[in-house]
């Protein structure tokens, strides 16, 4: 069997880093005016921001990063995914990011942060953190009271209560509540799924991660990633190898998530790595730079790999916002008696902005609420999640706001037609959702822009949008189709805590445990990812 290209199976049914350029979010909003959109506590312009898909807050980090050159405001991040454990990692990855410098150094904290974000093994100093940090988020999770105290910057209480269980859930995993790496055989799980994609091109697996990063990514735009690099990482699932080799052998419980599969007739569930085996980590920090001497090439090679890049980039990114936050804090708090977090970069950053994490599923009836309608300026939607575009979405965006749309540039099982008819069908839910095209943008493969004028209501769905099938249309198959159960995966998972309804039934399977909801379509499935309800209280 040979898995063809446009296939999409490599993409995976949960997307784990983003597959575009961080952005600037202020540069992609309207200006925001100072008499109309002020915050009473703070006397301070507020923005507010809804994210789709976004899955590993880059372009939050970079908002924050960037916010010293931008008039002072304060950020309200809304941030929608089609799982649990993205948002988990949300909030791990923050944690990282704030730490104080005291606690862990620059160079340690954005060590820390890419293998955990983009490795699918760990060293295990790296590992250690990764519990430690689990166990304190498991902690704070159900307590309201001290997570308020001790992160000023999250908020959970749009979250149901069983999905805040089932987030607890996902930190005691995280934690190390089941020892062992057998819990979690990370290598045994990316190898099992290399081979079910590549089929009867496993033995050539080398030829074909060359000829999908030479012949795609980098006629695409990402011609700084490596050969061995990218190679490695189709092997082994290590993108950033800043050590000696031979210590990353702990696996990344951050990746795992599950799913129901038909295994011998029955409806089970599994834990498995379930993501992106096709492109990689490296799209996000790793093929732009603001320094262009990194970018520079020899004899028509790159100089740095996209590993490089993305150290550098990250290691920048933290430290642009320590040194935002000891702005703030020296210049003080001109609307409030002095500063009541005191003095730390941190704290302050903390203090300029919230994010806020919604219900699964509650793209379709964020409107129904009255403090939702019209309110943000910005709207974000990865492409992943360009099927909950529509006139609903488009009613919670401010008259005159604006909207970025992620397209699949990036996406190596999907041919050029495909990213075309893509791009064409993302104008159209665009339109139906009350939005056009941006005057004066520049012409961009990667994110489409469009603005919301302010006499546009959105009506109805327009019945020929919707219709027609994405490309890539099989990407739309069942999970049990794309990724059949291996008989070495099944037994491993048997912990797994879930439930999930099936489509088209109206019973529900007991599991035992409690993880994160499953989805039963993939995450990259351009055109209809089903989220089914969230995991009922144990």
């Amino acid at each position: 069997m040979t898995t063809p290209a446009g296939s999409g199976v490599g993409f995976g049914s949960v997307c784990w880093w983003g597959l575009s350029p961080a952005l600037d979010l202020q540069a992609e909003s309207p200006p925001v005016d100072p008499d109309s959109q002020a915050d009473t506590a703070h006397k301070t312009p507020e923005l507010d921001v809804l994210l789709l898909g976004s899955v590993d807050g880059r372009h939050l980090l970079r908002t924050l990063a960037r916010a010293a050159l931008w008039p002072r405001r304060r950020f309200n991040f809304y941030v929608l995914e089609n799982n649990l454990e993205a948002v988990a990692r949300h909030m791990l990855i923050f944690s990282l990011a704030l730490e104080e410098p005291e606690k862990m150094g620059l160079r340690e904290r954005s060590e820390t942060f890419l293998e955990v974000w983009g490795n699918a093994l760990l060293r295990p100093p790296v590992a250690a953190v990764v519990r430690a940090q689990a166990e304190r988020l498991a902690n704070l999770v159900p307590e309201p009271d001290r997570l308020a105290e001790q992160l000023p910057w999250l908020s959970l209480g749009a979250l149901k209560f069983r999905e805040r269980d089932a987030l607890e859930a996902v930190f005691r995993f995280w934690s190390g509540g089941e020892k062992g790496p057998e819990a979690f055989p990370m290598s045994r799980l990316w190898d099992s799924r290399l081979r079910h994609y590549l089929g009867s091109r496993y033995d050539a697996r080398r030829g074909v991660s060359d000829w999908d990063l030479r012949m795609k990514l980098h006629d695409r735009g990402a011609q700084v990633i490596h050969t061995q690099e990218f190679r490695r990482w189709r092997d082994t699932g290590v993108a950033f190898e800043l050590r000696d080799p031979r210590a990353y052998h702990v696996p990344n419980r951050t990746l795992a998530s599950g799913r129901l599969l038909s295994h011998r007739g029955e409806r089970v569930a599994a834990r498995g790595y379930w993501g992106d085996i096709a492109t990689g980590p490296f799209v996000a920090f790793g093929i732009e730079a603001d320094d262009q001497s990194l970018l520079r090439t020899s004899n028509g090679q790159p100089v740095k790999t996209a590993g490089e890049i993305t150290q550098h980039n990250v290691t920048e990114l933290f430290r642009e916002v320590a040194a935002w936050g000891r702005q703030k804090a020296a210049q003080g708090d001109t609307d409030q008696e002095g500063d009541p977090y005191g003095s730390s970069p941190a704290a302050s950053a903390r203090e300029s902005f919230t994010v806020h994490f919604l219900p699964l599923g509650s793209a379709q009836t964020l409107h129904h609420k009255r403090c939702h309608q019209g309110r943000f300026q910005l709207l974000y939607v990865a492409c992943g999640m360009v099927h909950l575009l529509g006139p609903e979405l488009g009613a919670c965006v401010a008259p005159g706001g604006n909207l970025v749309v992620e397209l699949a540039r990036y996406l190596v099982d999907l041919r050029p037609e495909q990213l075309q008819a893509f791009s064409a069908r993302v104008e159209e839910l665009a339109r139906a959702a009350g939005f056009a095209r941006q005057i004066g943008a520049s012409p961009s493969e990667t994110f489409a822009r469009f603005c919301k004028s302010g006499d546009s209501v959105p009506g109805g769905l327009d019945p020929t949008v919707g219709s027609q099938p994405l490309p890539g249309e099989v990407l739309t198959r069942p999970l049990e189709v794309m990724s059949p159960p291996r008989a070495d995966q099944v037994p491993a998972m048997e912990s797994l805590s879930l439930s999930s309804q099936p489509q088209g039934s109206s019973a529900q399977m007991p599991l035992q445990g409690s993880l994160a909801t499953p989805t039963e379509s993939p995450a990259g499935n351009l055109e209809s990812v089903s989220t089914p309800d969230q995991v009922p209280h144990p």
